[in-house]
């Protein structure tokens, strides 16, 4: 089933309209959703939303709440999120790190008292738009064992590294520090299907690629296995360290998931010496990467990113595949 994006995004307005989120803001937040499943991110499109929509309901989320600016520290400024709608707040974030960027080559952005900010390749983007390198991440709730133990003591920390491509699809690297979001363990365990490489320990502390399974343990891989969870800690103290919010473990003793710290960095092309140059490396770089002779000839060598915008298109011309359930869980609400 395919859903038109305008379709989706109506949908998505109609709905947070009744939540209390409106005018401008209810716009943008529908926009961040939409995108999302236009550009293949399912997970954190239309199969967030329910679960954004429960984060009011259960008070997590208040609509009217707005970041706002606590302390200018140099180049870094701290921002209060106030348990606001987390796509707005770092939306925000983001658009302020770039501002800070044009004025001083380099823009920080730390926010505290946050929510789940949903795709945070949309705030990359955001960056490269602006030719900015675009460096952002956030902590979660523990939701990860660390390396060697089978209690949830690290977030999997999803972090974003956005590089400008000139005309082309831009290099966007948007990843979660396990193996799988939990989003997309959900979206295979509604469809019953096998994850494609192993995600997680089974209840019998088996490695496995059932979703289902995974998601009974609460035990997902960590990228790297123990590099992963080294990467996860550090990403969670710096972000505790520059916001002045909460660690993982702290937002782990709250009843829901709510209060994440988060940085959101821009680095302005345009005022290096050398801007022009380093374009040329990138093309370079991704040209000469895509030479690769591939293991499998029908799935060439590509750079995260490049086909985003083939997925784009496809689904701005026929509309966006949905999982039904989904979709008519939000045409109920």
């Amino acid at each position: 089933m395919r859903v038109p994006y305008a379709t989706m995004r109506s949908e998505f307005i109609r709905v947070l309209n009744k939540y209390g989120i409106t005018g401008d803001r209810a716009e943008l937040s529908a926009t961040l959703f939409a995108d999302a499943s236009r550009d293949g991110i399912y997970t954190h499109g239309l199969n967030r939303f329910p679960k954004f929509i429960k984060s009011i309901e259960n008070g997590s989320v208040d609509v009217n709440a707005e970041a706002e600016p606590e302390a200018s520290l140099g180049m870094l400024e701290r921002w209060n999120g106030r348990r606001g709608c987390g796509n707005l707040n770092a939306y925000r974030c983001m658009e302020r790190a770039i501002e800070l960027a044009h004025r001083q080559t380099i823009g920080v952005v730390a926010l505290n008292n946050t929510n789940h900010w949903m795709r945070p390749g949309n705030y990359g983007l955001m960056a490269v738009k602006e030719n900015c390198i675009g460096i952002l991440w956030t902590n979660t709730v523990p939701n990860m064992p660390p390396w060697g133990g089978r209690e949830a003591r690290l977030g999997n920390n999803p972090v974003v590294f956005a590089v400008p491509n000139g005309d082309e699809p831009p290099v966007l690297l948007d990843v979660a520090v396990s193996m799988f979001s939990y989003g997309k363990l959900e979206s295979y365990a509604r469809q019953g299907r096998e994850l494609p490489v192993d995600g997680g320990f089974n209840p019998d502390q088996q490695i496995t690629r059932n979703a289902a399974d995974i998601l009974a343990t609460h035990q997902v891989l960590p990228i790297g296995y123990w590099k992963g969870s080294g990467i996860s800690l550090m990403l969670d103290l710096i972000a505790s360290a520059l916001s002045g919010g909460r660690t993982s473990r702290q937002v782990g003793e709250l009843p829901t998931e709510t209060e994440l710290s988060q940085v959101f960095i821009a680095i302005d092309l345009n005022r290096l010496p050398d801007g022009a140059e380093f374009a040329q490396k990138v093309r370079d770089t991704l040209a000469d990467m895509q030479t690769s002779k591939p293991v499998d000839p029908a799935r060439p060598v590509y750079y995260p990113g490049k086909n985003m915008m083939k997925t784009r298109a496809e689904n701005m011309e026929q509309g966006i595949p949905v999982e039904e359930s989904v979709w008519e869980a939000v045409l109920k609400l």
